[in-house]
């Protein structure tokens, strides 16, 4: 089972970026996105359940949309209007058959490395 995170780059404030997720080796209930900055914890970023079922960041609402491609098994994050406190280490995740904790990184069993966003001032 693997989660494979592309997309991440160099940014302008103000600029936008769409991070893929494709997984492979097993389907997800959920996927989505943290993020994580040197000497923080991870952070919730947004999840999708499929179709409008989808849960976010307070920080993210209204810029950032997940999404899902059923037949690719890939999941995707367009973030617009990005802001420098964006800047981190961006986390795909999975997971299945757990109906609580959304937000909580410790529920995600299947995490992807890592791709890197860095938004400029």
């Amino acid at each position: 089972v693997q989660l494979q995170a592309s997309g991440g780059g160099l940014v302008q404030t103000g600029g936008s970026l769409r991070l893929a997720c494709a997984a492979s080796g097993r389907t997800f209930r959920e996927m989505g996105w943290f993020r994580q900055t040197p000497g923080k914890e991870r952070e919730f970023v947004a999840v999708s359940r499929g179709g409008s079922n989808t849960y976010y960041a307070e920080s993210v609402k209204g810029r950032f949309t997940i999404s899902r491609d059923n037949a690719k098994n890939t999941a995707y994050l367009q973030m617009n209007s990005l802001k420098p406190e964006d800047t981190a280490v961006y986390y795909c995740v999975g997971r299945n058959g757990i109906l609580t904790g959304i937000m909580d990184a410790t529920t995600y069993h299947y995490w992807g490395l890592g791709t890197l966003v860095t938004v400029s001032s």
